[in-house]
């Protein structure tokens, strides 16, 4: 991480062009207790992304309910199988549908709920206000990168005292360190892990989004410090299973891409 800092302070002259080791990096004693609050917000979030990759979805548990009548309560809730059957077919843009379509189910579940002044159980695990903060987040694209970007951009917006290039630079910088690192052999052979090399690109694709939404004039304009052109080439060279989901991100998750100043070459690799 050394090597970063001089490049954002000009002491590396030819300055994308080293490796930064994120497999083996270590927080200094002055990031020690950043480093320890993001670590354990990490540790959380692996249970929490395991739970999402091995949800199978409760469409048979809906449907179950659905021909239930034994309470007034379910019989209330199968009066419009219809846009029941909507709810729980509707195809969303995440990559596992299930988890927005059985998610609404519930929100209804408490919505109802409270219209027929029933208190159940349910409603202390998750209340009506969290599950509609809930459903808006699932409802991005990309709901983390998502929040990345507003909570950059509420930091640049409250810090106004702080030069914007302070924030711009930083991120532009490891776009350009991350493509280098993923295009030349040299450096990519050094990772150990596949899952490193995914990283790498997820940083690229995370820094280059949250670049587009801070900077005035975005990362796709030709004044831009990203080499987004390189970067795009550098996720199509790559297998479309591992990049699928982050070329979906620079389409749907940036600010810009549909700008007047953006390159129609640059369009073009992301149609």
């Amino acid at each position: 991480m050394g090597n970063l800092l001089k490049v954002l302070t000009r002491e590396i002259e030819n300055y994308p062009h080293f490796f930064l080791d994120f497999e083996n990096a270590q927080p200094t004693d002055g990031e020690r207790e950043v480093w320890n609050q993001v670590n354990s917000v990490l540790q959380e979030s692996e249970s929490i992304l395991g739970g999402l990759q091995s949800y199978k979805g409760a469409g048979q548990e809906i449907r179950d309910v659905r021909r239930s009548a034994e309470t007034r309560h379910v019989t209330e809730l199968t009066a419009d199988p219809q846009r029941l059957q909507k709810l729980v077919t509707k195809q969303l843009t995440m990559r596992n549908p299930a988890i927005q379509n059985d998610f609404s189910y519930y929100r209804r579940t408490i919505s109802r709920n409270q219209i027929n002044n029933m208190n159940l159980d349910i409603e202390n695990e998750v209340n009506n206000e969290m599950a509609n903060r809930m459903s808006l987040f699932y409802a991005e694209a990309t709901p983390m990168l998502k929040t990345l970007s507003n909570a950059t951009t509420s930091f640049v917006t409250e810090n106004k005292t702080l030069p914007l290039e302070n924030t711009t630079d930083c991120l532009s910088t490891m776009a350009s360190v991350c493509k280098v690192m993923l295009e030349t052999p040299e450096y990519s052979s050094r990772f150990s892990s596949e899952d490193t090399l995914l990283f790498c690109m997820r940083v690229m694709v995370g820094v280059i989004i949250l670049y587009d939404h801070v900077h005035p004039n975005g990362a796709f304009n030709k004044s831009s410090k990203i080499d987004m052109k390189g970067c795009i080439k550098v996720l199509k060279d790559q297998p479309a299973d591992n990049v699928e989901g982050l070329l979906n991100a620079l389409k749907f998750t940036t600010k810009h891409l549909n700008d007047e100043t953006t390159p129609k070459n640059i369009r073009t690799m992301l149609q």
